[in-house]
């Protein structure tokens, strides 16, 4: 059995080659040629998979070490049989993590100035990432808006707060849907000239699901205008060439790596495994063993990432203490032109000691 595998995943090496000889190419530049003779691949969202690269090839299972499948010609795959798969909710805590040490460095900043019981939290998309979301901005004490209008539509409105009224209520909006282009809840430009001018308490907007997701001149035009207070952006579209007058005006740009807790990683990479080991007849093979060390080889913070921490409640100073999102953007605004190096050369971060 031979697989290709992006080779950013990390936890990989070693567990694969229990399932069958493996092939380790970067993500973007795996092309038909390479995947010709293989049976299986393993890949993150930098790998498009769709007929152009499948088509000739022998492949018959692809595993994405990630919950999006946008990169994933999943119309493509089925047609030809191709079996797939994704790691739904992987990196949820992750996100969580991301979302809520972001709103404490804002807190810190002086940019939230409400106290976190009268802070209302928007949360728009709550699957897998957003009810972990939900849960963790509880837990600091705010007021949680729950929208999922495909859910609500399926479920019953009753516990769900329509867009509407995130827009006219939310001190804090910050998105966690997936990208889908058509039909009656399309997510490409949700965020578009509309709804930001419908926005009532000019709220942190934070993007953590796709960079499509939001119209990018529209949120510039928002953020000059001052609908919005402060945008925190990890997900950008046309990475990794971003737009530096977003990059500008964001409080915190990071480059798509909201996810990439030590953690979640392990979570997709197992998760992966496993679906590539019963589609390749391997159902004996766990890879329970995939374990994050405490604190990642190379993971170390500078002194200027426990500037201030002090004069936030404890909670909030043991959160930043362990995660401060603000390094990574103080790396990404220093080198934008390093996005694609930034996010693959990540020293992931642990979600808890």
């Amino acid at each position: 059995m031979l697989l290709v595998i992006d080779d950013k995943i990390p936890f990989m090496r070693g567990q694969a080659e229990r399932i069958g000889r493996a092939v380790y190419l970067p993500g973007a530049e795996i092309g038909p040629t390479d995947v010709r003779e293989a049976d299986a691949l393993i890949v993150r969202t930098r790998t498009r998979i769709d007929k152009r690269l499948l088509d000739g090839s022998r492949v018959h299972f692809v595993a994405t070490a990630t919950i999006g499948t946008d990169h994933i010609d999943t119309a493509y795959l089925d047609s030809r049989g191709i079996g797939w798969a994704s790691a739904p909710g992987c990196n949820a805590g992750s996100v969580a993590q991301y979302v809520t040490c972001a709103l404490a460095g804002l807190w810190q900043e002086g940019v939230l100035t409400m106290p976190p019981e009268k802070c209302t939290v928007g949360v728009v998309g709550v699957g897998h990432v957003g009810s972990r979301v939900c849960e963790a901005v509880r837990r600091m004490g705010c007021r949680v808006l729950e929208c999922d209008p495909p859910r609500a539509a399926a479920e019953g409105a009753a516990g769900f707060a329509t867009l509407k009224e995130v827009l006219a209520e939310a001190d804090v909006v910050t998105l966690h849907v997936p990208l889908t282009r058509t039909g009656r809840f399309a997510t490409f430009h949700m965020a578009d000239a509309a709804f930001f001018d419908a926005l009532n308490r000019k709220p942190v907007f934070i993007n953590a699901a796709r960079g499509e997701v939001a119209d990018t001149n529209a949120l510039i035009a928002a953020i000059d205008a001052g609908k919005v207070s402060a945008a925190v952006i990890d997900t950008w579209e046309q990475e990794p060439h971003i737009s530096p007058e977003l990059l500008r005006r964001a409080r915190i740009a990071t480059p798509h790596i909201a996810g990439y807790s030590a953690d979640g990683k392990a979570c997709g990479t197992r998760m992966a495994l496993e679906s590539v080991a019963r589609a390749l007849g391997r159902d004996n093979l766990r890879f329970d063993n995939i374990l994050p060390p405490l604190l990642p080889e190379g993971f170390v913070y500078s002194p200027e990432d426990f500037i201030n921490v002090q004069v936030l409640p404890e909670p909030w100073r043991k959160m930043l203490c362990l995660y401060d999102p603000r390094r990574d953007s103080r790396a990404l605004k220093a080198s934008p032109e390093q996005f694609e190096k930034l996010r693959g050369d990540y020293p992931l971060r642990r979600e808890v000691f």
